[in-house]
């Protein structure tokens, strides 16, 4: 497994990124990554059902869409993304939030999935997941509240989903379904920051098997993933009104 420690905080890069390695290589990979404050929708939502557009118009929060289904999410340099890419070995992707608690369960923290594949500590959630398909290859894609500023997170998911009433096209909307959050900080007893916690978590994987080894982008690899965004992340025609574009040709799923 190829593993990235990716810089980039920009969301509509980051989105691109991952679609970039799922379509055009054959190995598998481990991508970690933090983003600056984004709110992220999946594939088959509206913007307006999903999101307090006065908060993050007035906060500079960017609207990013991704290309798996499930539900909206709030994204900030408190929170950890992990994206697992590989071939379609039939194994199911319970396998990868099993990883992500084995994870856990390292720093003395008791997490435990759900039916949805989220993850919780005392009922409470920590991350949300989702995952696409395209050809023989799969992407699972996860968020791990570290020290997120959940009071954004809150403001910015106050939505009016009365605005799906009031909808002009025939499309079928996928709605969030809400859970109470808390981040992974307050249940530690070791002291971490959202630095050492993104290397503690990289080292992790990249242990994890041997084989392992670090892969870092090319300039070949950046431009590419640019021309993606500029196509497709970066575009309102994407992120406020969903329309399936060429670059979007793949199988989605999600249990966000």
């Amino acid at each position: 497994m190829l593993c990235i420690n990716n810089t980039y905080t920009d969301a509509w890069f980051n989105l691109a990124a991952e679609e970039y390695l799922l379509k055009n290589f054959s190995e598998e990979f481990f991508m970690l990554y933090q983003n600056e404050p984004s709110v992220v929708i999946g594939k088959y939502q509206n913007v307006p059902a999903e999101v307090n557009l006065d908060f993050i118009q007035r906060n500079n929060i960017k609207v990013a869409r991704r290309s798996s289904g499930g539900g909206t999410v709030f994204h900030d340099l408190g929170n950890l993304n992990l994206t697992f890419i590989g071939n379609n070995k039939g194994i199911g992707f319970d396998r990868y939030a099993e990883r992500i608690i084995l994870l856990l369960s390292t720093l003395g923290i008791h997490a435990e999935a759900d039916a949805r594949l989220a993850i919780n500590i005392d009922g409470l959630k920590i991350s949300g997941s989702a995952q696409c398909v395209h050809k023989d290859r799969v992407m699972y894609h996860a968020t791990l509240l570290f020290s997120s500023d959940l009071h954004s997170l809150t403001s910015t998911l106050e939505s009016d989903p009365k605005q799906l009433e009031n909808k002009t096209d025939n499309r079928i909307y996928v709605k969030s379904v809400k859970s109470p959050v808390t981040n992974i900080l307050e249940h530690l007893n070791t002291k971490l920051d959202v630095k050492r916690f993104k290397d503690y978590t990289m080292t992790y994987f990249l242990n994890e098997e041997q084989g392992n080894t670090f892969y870092q982008f090319t300039g070949e690899n950046i431009s590419e993933i640019n021309t993606l965004v500029d196509q497709k992340y970066g575009t309102p025609e994407w992120n406020y009104d969903g329309k399936r574009l060429k670059a979007s040709n793949l199988t989605m799923q999600s249990i966000i």
